[in-house]
């Protein structure tokens, strides 16, 4: 912009011929530029745009001021265009109300140049003041709409949020507390019934889920609060396009139709997280009386091979069922999960 302003009155046969320009005009317009590369410099090394924001905008206005006085009653003058800027950067730096108190503090500047450069010329715009204020006052609307949007935008992403975190509470822990619950009560039907061991080994099992879905909540928590919580390799590189493919064909209580499909779950979880592979197979098999849960990855296989993933092993524990590590001659990770089908 400042550029171009001096340039506009440079080119201007109107203002004492063809590259003719008024000394003390040159000298402003020079100091604007100096002025306007050093803001620029600014702003480029420093990430505390507020105090630069704080000392540009009265700067501004007075560069405005001084063009005005310097340029006004000529046929080419930039100040009106200086004014417009600073109240813009106003608008774009601070609230509408800023904007619309830089609008009039422009305005009266403005007039008072108007009115010390009448004793120099006598071809005055006093109606350029008019034009300055209304354009401030449109550009404060728009400050003022654009405040309102971002606060709207804000405000439905905040509900999308908490819609997103609402399901994943209902869908994961509001339901494993019901299953416990339920489970609780076969407990106490059975101490009603004289039957402690199966009591006690329910209870155990109950200990078991309490205790993955306490860790599991822990994980969540985390995620919202961005933080990590689990020993990632972030470092190191990830393949974001992983693809899967999963198939299932098997028949059982609704019980161990959950433990399948949430152990197909997290270990598709922890092959995209852990293993960076380009491709993830799951299957889900019904044989007989077992469930065959087999999952595959071409990724950087098992960090411990000796230790299978904590919440897989414990669901299978809970159900009674198998699981292996398949490491020899194989690249990847591989898991092979019988369980019972009832």
């Amino acid at each position: 912009m400042s550029l171009i302003a001096l340039l506009s009155i440079f080119i201007d046969p109107t203002n004492g011929g063809f590259l003719g320009i008024e000394s003390y005009a040159l000298g402003v317009l020079l100091a604007h530029l100096g002025y306007s590369i050093l803001m620029y410099i600014a702003l480029q090394k420093t990430l505390d745009h507020h105090d630069l924001a704080t000392i540009s905008v009265p700067l501004d206005v007075l560069f405005a001021t001084a063009v005005a006085f310097v340029t006004e009653g000529r046929p080419t003058s930039p100040a009106f265009v200086f004014f417009v800027f600073a109240i813009v950067a106003a608008g774009f730096r601070y609230d509408p109300r800023t904007c619309l108190g830089v609008t009039v503090f422009s305005v009266i500047t403005y007039l008072m140049a108007i009115y010390f450069a009448s004793h120099f010329v006598s071809n005055l715009y006093l109606m350029r003041g008019a034009y300055l204020a209304i354009t401030g006052y449109v550009i404060g609307f728009f400050a003022d709409q654009r405040e309102k949007f971002e606060a709207r935008v804000r405000d439905l992403e905040s509900a999308a949020e908490r819609q997103a975190i609402a399901r994943d509470l209902h869908d994961g822990y509001v339901q494993a507390l019901a299953a416990i619950n339920l489970r609780l009560g076969a407990c106490e039907r059975w101490l009603d019934q004289n039957q402690a061991s199966k009591a006690r080994t329910e209870v155990i099992g109950i200990q078991v889920e309490v205790t993955r879905e306490y860790d599991e909540v822990r994980k969540y928590l985390h995620s919202l609060a961005n933080t990590q919580y689990n020993a990632l390799d972030l470092g190191a590189p990830t393949i974001e396009q992983t693809r899967f493919q999963v198939n299932a064909n098997f028949a059982t209580t609704s019980v161990l139709v959950e433990h399948a499909l949430q152990i197909v779950l997290e270990g598709m979880r922890n092959a995209q997280q852990h293993g960076r592979p380009h491709i993830v197979t799951a299957s889900v098999q019904g044989l007989n009386d077992t469930i065959r849960i087999t999952i595959d990855d071409d990724g950087v296989g098992f960090a411990e091979p000796d230790r299978p993933p904590w919440s897989i092993a414990s669901r299978v524990a809970e159900v009674g069922g198998e699981l292996r590590m398949v490491a020899e001659g194989h690249s990847g990770a591989h898991l092979q999960i019988d369980l019972p089908a009832a």
